[in-house]
């Protein structure tokens, strides 16, 4: 079996992750993983799948052919997990007022300490009350099993206070 890793983009209607898994099915994939959702009128997803070497092409054609639908993807080989020494996965959750440079900053604070953002959902909201717009994250963090908690939570800590917003920090179970 081969793993693919799949982008998906275009304009979000009825049926189209049932047009992705038919041609899955056809070539004899099977659908391991995906993250897909609708953003703005688009739908938007990544979705990885194992298909015997001999169908990739026809997959790969399949999936392509959904551009005559309004739906662009793009197939990459996977090449599987590096072995490495364990990570700890941590949960991130941040609110505070909106403000351009909030998701640069984070970001660049955790590449800094070699910290993998695996999942992130982010929107903005009105505060109950007041009707301010509000920032709020959530992001999956893989960390370094040599990066100490303490010293990425003081990082983390330093800058929520130069962006005027509230985090936690929590360790994620299974």
């Amino acid at each position: 079996m081969t793993a693919l890793t799949v982008t998906l983009i275009g304009r979000d209607r009825p049926g189209l992750v049932g047009s992705m898994s038919e041609r899955v099915a056809a070539a004899g994939g099977n659908w391991l993983e995906s993250r897909m959702a609708r953003l703005a009128g688009h739908f938007a997803g990544i979705l990885l799948v194992d298909v015997p070497e001999a169908e990739v092409d026809r997959l790969v054609a399949g999936l392509k052919s959904l551009e005559r639908e309004g739906l662009w993807a793009e197939v990459v080989r996977g090449l599987g997990e590096e072995s490495r020494a364990p990570d700890r996965v941590l949960l991130l959750e941040l609110i505070g007022q909106d403000h351009p440079g909030i998701v640069r900053d984070i970001a660049k604070a955790l590449a800094g300490r070699r910290v993998n953002i695996e999942e992130l959902t982010t929107r903005v909201v009105s505060a109950s009350f007041s009707g301010e717009r509000l920032f709020e994250a959530q992001a999956r963090l893989r960390v370094p099993a040599d990066i100490p908690e303490e010293q990425l939570r003081e990082t983390l800590e330093t800058l929520a206070n130069e962006l005027m917003v509230d985090l936690r920090l929590e360790q994620m179970t299974g």
